[in-house]
């Protein structure tokens, strides 16, 4: 039995900020004369799970088990984005609606295979401590039935200081690895995590650093370990690859191996659910990020929010020769 086959036994609780992707897909031949702007000629719309819904996706894409917990409103496009989830086999049964907000929505333009703008339709203030009581009590009751963790924190108010420090702990308390897609610039409210994986300019934001400067990447990996209470930091650095940080190990770079990059939209997302579903089914962390920066490599050569599947990822492990 190889690694990916294992996955179909796995289950990966979400957590994080949900959102609705709408693509709006068109052709532009000329400028506005009202605005120095492009005029785009609509031709046809599409929706898809974004944020840690996107995450949950690519875990099912993958053939594993995702459990999302998510905040919506009680609007259409909580509605829409219920019957994406459905669409992809994911549950939306623990999604959770409050009154006070809008579902997310990130409405990005595209003409001629490129992002012409985007247009984001949020509130993002912290959810009330009624709230927060009520989906940390979710969330532990649902830690007994997976194999992994994912908090996938895009800043939307769901994730607070609160519970993430309550839930973290729990979550570690029973044994479960937890993987933190960070946001924002303090990291300490990740603290008791197994791993985060940032960007390159997350990781230079949190660390103080400047983005270009000199061995940043090694710096930051090895600063985050150094300042945080986690074990490991997966840093993504886009065309040049990413690079894995262990406590008493050497760092371990795996370069990029996209043949044409389209989109990185998602690419994150499909990083970490690669991650944490691997790491979920037995896989050491080298193993596990080896075939995340693959399956990265798949989704960037497609235009649009994209999960990952089994099918392609193991079209790409054996068109690059990881057998």
């Amino acid at each position: 039995m190889t690694e990916i086959d294992k996955f179909k036994n796995t289950k990966v609780l979400v957590v994080g900020d949900v959102m609705l992707d709408r693509y709006w897909w068109g052709s532009v031949s000329r400028i506005s004369p009202e605005a120095p702007v492009p005029i785009v000629r609509l031709k046809n719309s599409t929706l898809a799970a974004g944020g840690a819904a996107n995450v949950a996706a690519n875990i099912a894409g993958l053939g594993a088990t995702p459990i999302l917990v998510g905040m919506i409103g009680r609007d259409a496009d909580g509605s829409a984005l219920r019957e994406q989830l459905v669409a992809t086999g994911v549950s939306a049964d623990h999604l959770v609606e409050v009154s006070d907000r809008p579902t997310t929505v990130k409405t990005r333009i595209i003409a001629h295979n490129q992002q012409v703008t985007r247009v984001d339709q949020e509130l993002d203030h912290e959810l009330s401590r009624d709230d927060v009581g009520r989906i940390g009590n979710h969330l532990r009751e649902l830690l007994g039935e997976c194999d992994a963790v994912i908090i996938s924190d895009y800043a939307k108010g769901l994730l607070t200081t609160e519970l993430l420090t309550d839930f973290i702990s729990a979550a570690r308390h029973t044994g479960r690895m937890v993987l933190v897609d960070p946001k924002g610039k303090d990291y300490s409210k990740y603290s008791g995590a197994s791993l985060l994986t940032p960007n390159r300019k997350e990781a230079a934001d949190a660390c103080k650093l400047e983005e270009n400067g000199h061995d940043l990447i090694e710096c930051a990996g090895r600063q985050l370990l150094s300042d945080l209470d986690i074990d490991a930091v997966l840093i993504t650095q886009g065309e040049e690859g990413m690079t894995l940080f262990q406590r008493d190990r050497e760092p371990a770079h795996f370069h990029a191996l996209a043949r044409e990059v389209y989109d990185v939209t998602g690419a994150g997302d499909t990083v970490i659910a690669t991650m944490a579903t691997a790491a979920g089914s037995g896989a050491d962390l080298r193993s596990a990020a080896m075939l995340a920066n693959i399956a990265a490599g798949v989704v960037v050569e497609q235009v649009g929010t994209t999960s990952i599947t089994a099918e392609s990822l193991q079209q790409a492990i054996r068109e690059h020769k990881f057998v």
